[in-house]
């Protein structure tokens, strides 16, 4: 992922990135207040080569860069906007304050432990944080919760709801 101070920066660093290696683009949007982030996936090589090229494009409008390895594959759907699951069991909520922290965060609670990924939301009309919904088993979503709140710099707050209301279930929807 590339993170950019410039939306129209953005854009001409979407195509470099694109153009640079055998990537997929998963996602390139604005993020409040007036950024914009490209998130490719392929593997680490490509990938690599495409964030060089992100750099190099960005230049100085670059604000933040991210090489994440091994993905979860849930991490994958979630940013890659697949059909999302049906919330089940218990509710966790990670909020950060940037785009890259609530991506890795995901990754590291999909991992910790035995856990579906609800939504990864990136920066759109939430003045530029991000946020991560997931659920399960109470005692999966607190372990989950905890493993992504370790590295607090990022992280703003946390929630584990154990038996949420239907009508908060079908609003995650």
């Amino acid at each position: 992922m590339v993170e950019l101070s410039s939306i129209s920066r953005g854009i001409d660093t979407c195509d470099s990135m694109v153009k640079a290696s055998q990537v997929e683009l998963l996602r390139a949007s604005t993020v409040c207040p007036g950024k914009y982030f490209v998130l490719v996936s392929g593997d680490t090589g490509s990938v690599r080569a495409s964030v060089a090229a992100g750099l190099e494009c960005g230049s100085d409008r670059v604000v933040d860069t991210l090489i994440l390895s091994n993905v979860h594959p849930q991490l994958s759907a979630a940013l890659g906007r697949a059909a999302r699951p049906q919330p089940h069991g218990a509710i966790g909520v990670l909020e950060y304050f940037s785009v890259s922290a609530a991506i890795v965060g995901a990754d590291t609670a999909v991992k910790a432990a035995e856990v579906t990924l609800i939504d990864v939301r990136l920066g759109g009309a939430i003045g530029g944080k991000g946020y991560v919904t997931l659920c399960g088993d109470v005692g999966a979503v607190r372990a989950a919760v905890a493993a992504a709140s370790k590295d607090r710099a990022m992280l703003d707050d946390v929630t584990v709801i154990p038996k949420p209301a239907p009508e908060v279930y079908r609003s995650l929807l």
